[in-house]
């Protein structure tokens, strides 16, 4: 079971502006500068992604456009952020059989999805097929994982869930705070030990975003299975609980646009950090709503975020 429960000790440095202060004393203003306060708080960071009609990221917004809400109660909103920081990301690649035939084109998307990296960004590899297979341990060098893939045959059925659930372990290693989890699959799990309901279980628990890129083909090219018919659903439930999304792809040609966007949203996220008025210590569950007051004249805006968090214990 995952244990790494999503709230923190950060240290979070502030200036201290008094009210009353005339801010324009330059005197004042340089006594704080060279003595910043350390106060540790402890905060929840919540990653959010804001996409328009036209399904594009929605950047330039700023820290009074968000709201945030823990159990219906209002938030002070005391961290935001939309800088490109460092990620720790798993990539989970659907070997089975049913991949035969897509496997150049997955790979395209891999490649696409690289090329949007941060330089000190980190990558694990993770294939599977009648189970998962650990192919690549964390490393800066994308080249690598892309020479494993290289080698990667089609083959077996598709262990999804048991593949996600060994992804979620593998990222107690991370040395990043911000993790990724990117499923590349053509369809739902029809061999893993663990249910739905387990790595449900265990995605609540864990602070990793996932992503994901469904394979689909046209419903009118064969009748397809009832896991395969689940296959949607499933990875759309899982991902958006982390506040990611699923990308459905049905024209091949289209897998490393897709790669890319999702490269290029997660380098342009909204980081919204509160201390909750709940301080009790309870493990119990807190959910999470973040509203968005936009500015004037903007279409309607989607928001993805994470559902919530489990609170620490004593």
């Amino acid at each position: 079971m995952v244990q790494n429960r999503k709230i923190g000790c950060v240290a979070v440095f502030l200036l201290l502006v008094f009210s009353g202060v005339d801010l324009r004393s330059q005197t004042h203003v340089a006594e704080t500068r060279e003595r910043p306060i350390r106060v540790d708080v402890e905060l929840v960071l919540v990653n959010v992604s804001v996409i328009d009609p036209y399904n594009r990221f929605v950047t330039g917004l700023e820290k009074e456009h968000f709201q945030i809400f823990e159990d219906k109660k209002k938030q002070n909103v005391l961290h935001f952020s939309n800088e490109d920081v460092p990620i720790s990301i798993g990539l989970l690649f659907d070997a089975s059989g049913s991949m035969s035939g897509k496997m150049d084109k997955a790979r395209m998307a891999v490649q696409q999805f690289f090329r949007t990296a941060n330089p000190q960004d980190e990558f694990f590899l993770i294939d599977f097929n009648d189970r998962p297979h650990h192919v690549v341990d964390f490393t800066r060098d994308a080249d690598l994982l892309q020479s494993k893939l290289s080698f990667t045959e089609a083959k077996g059925r598709t262990a999804l869930l048991d593949a996600i659930y060994l992804g979620l372990n593998e990222m107690r290693k991370a040395r990043h705070s911000r993790k990724v989890l990117l499923v590349i699959s053509d369809g739902g799990d029809n061999h893993s030990r663990y249910t739905e309901r387990d790595i449900k279980r265990v995605v609540r628990e864990a602070d990793v975003q996932i992503y994901a890129v469904g394979i689909y083909e046209p419903y009118s090219s064969r009748s397809r299975t009832p896991e395969e018919l689940a296959g949607p659903s499933l990875l759309t439930e899982i991902a958006e609980m982390t506040g990611g999304r699923q990308f459905p792809v049905e024209n091949l040609n289209d897998l490393p646009d897709i790669a890319r966007k999702i490269g290029r949203e997660l380098r342009n996220l909204y980081v919204v950090g509160y201390a909750p008025t709940n301080s009790k210590r309870d493990g119990k569950w807190r959910k999470i709503q973040v509203k968005l007051a936009p500015p004037r004249g903007l279409p309607p805006l989607h928001l993805y975020n994470k559902s919530g968090y489990y609170a620490p214990l004593q």
